[in-house]
């Protein structure tokens, strides 16, 4: 087996429109190494990312023992130990049971008239604003920003601010490690505060929700009810917000142009194309990294390969997403149905708790900006768009559009 010591495609242009990145191609585990040097074993499959996903013997929380290699150059708000997300087993079940009823596909159901509302007051004051418009400070920042501050009740809380927090807490090259350790220690005093403060007056927000449940079970420790805290206010507006921006990309090339129609008159047309989006445009890439990152905790087999325990390995769900085997290969039908489940939002035990939120507010953002503008289009070239870089996942800056 021979070592691949870089994980991105090799053709692949750094700053290309993501919808255009070449994948690398599917096939058995084969090892490569991460930036910090240390070997991983990367899995490009989709049954291979599914079943390490899911395994038992594969788990976050060992990332972080006494022996483990390096796995980042500059740690984020990733690496934190205390996070539900580096967590397995019994810990991590007891930490995921204080949010995850919150998350279900029901309870999120409940928020859609109100999704709904934000999204078209949202669109109507883009198109009211005139042509042209830059989408993504109108309607893709602030869509899922306002629906996460009315769950947790922090509604006048600066966007820019939860940007800054944001982009500093998923940052892999873009700040230095003594930035990001600063906006972390502040993010995370907020969080505290913010606990405290629902626990002396609690209400009938996510965030009370959350204090409450992790006081009556027991075994959350208060760093990781605040840890819980300030993830939720990242996860609960980065995925959409660069999905959004992504997805509008794609769809705003002038050959798409009878599918964005569509999309705008159809709800259900818009629910099939936001699941296909989600699975084929990637949130990221792989230049800080060949993606979401295990470490076997015993001898186990994946793919036909023995994976040693001790062994990093890599999930690459952006391959896995286009696996031949699994999905049609050729051109996409946005409309098609998605026969087996994306690994978009990952799978098994760290499958994202936000999955159905994300989900609706993408397809009602699509459905109703198409509906109101059906003839919008980018107002500059695809090249010319600024990416944001250097962090976890990579959508447009600015994003200025036209009708």
């Amino acid at each position: 087996m021979t070592t691949d010591t870089h994980t991105d495609a090799p053709d692949t242009p750094p700053l290309a429109p993501l919808h255009c990145m070449l994948r690398a191609e599917p096939g058995p585990p084969r090892l490569a190494a991460l930036p910090t040097g240390t070997p991983v074993w990367v899995l490009t499959r989709h049954a291979d990312v599914r079943q390490a996903l899911a395994h038992p013997d594969l788990g976050r929380a060992a990332l972080y023992a006494p022996d483990a290699p390096p796995i980042t150059l500059t740690p984020n708000i990733l690496d934190d130990p205390s996070s539900m997300l580096n967590s397995d087993g019994p810990d991590h079940q007891a930490i995921r049971r204080t949010v995850q009823r919150a998350f279900t596909p029901r309870a999120i159901e409940r928020w859609r008239p109100w999704v709904d509302g934000v999204v078209r007051e949202l669109v109507d004051d883009l198109a009211g604003s005139g042509s042209p418009a830059e989408v993504i400070g109108a309607l893709t920042k602030p869509l899922p920003v306002r629906v996460i501050s009315r769950l947790m009740e922090l509604e006048g809380l600066d966007v820019e601010r939860i940007s800054w927090w944001s982009d500093h807490a998923l940052s892999t090259t873009a700040y230095t490690a003594e930035e990001v350790g600063a906006a972390l220690r502040e993010f995370g005093a907020f969080g505290y505060q913010l606990v405290q403060a629902r626990r002396k007056n609690p209400g009938e927000d996510l965030v009370s929700s959350l204090v409450q449940a992790a006081d009556q079970t027991g075994g959350v420790t208060e760093e990781q009810l605040t840890s819980l805290t300030i993830g939720l206010v990242i996860a609960g507006h980065e995925t959409t917000m660069t999905s959004f921006g992504n997805a509008l990309v794609y769809l705003l090339d002038p050959q798409h142009d009878a599918a964005w129609r569509r999309i705008g008159t159809d709800l259900s047309a818009a629910t099939a194309a936001t699941e296909q989006l989600l699975r084929t445009v990637p949130l990221g890439d792989r230049t800080s990294g060949p993606g979401a990152l295990r470490r076997a905790t015993a001898d186990l087999e994946i793919g036909g390969v023995t994976i040693p325990a001790g062994a990093v390995v890599a999930a690459d769900m952006i391959t896995a997403n286009a696996d031949p085997e699994v999905y049609p290969p050729g051109p996409l039908d946005l409309f098609a149905p998605l026969g087996t489940p994306s690994l978009t939002f990952g799978a098994g035990p760290h499958h994202c708790l936000g999955a159905w939120l994300a989900r609706m507010e993408l397809e009602l953002g699509l459905h109703h900006l198409a509906r109101v503008l059906p003839g919008l289009r980018l107002a500059a070239p695809v090249e010319e768009i600024e990416w944001r870089t250097g962090l976890v996942t990579r959508s447009p800056q600015r994003l200025e559009v036209a009708w």
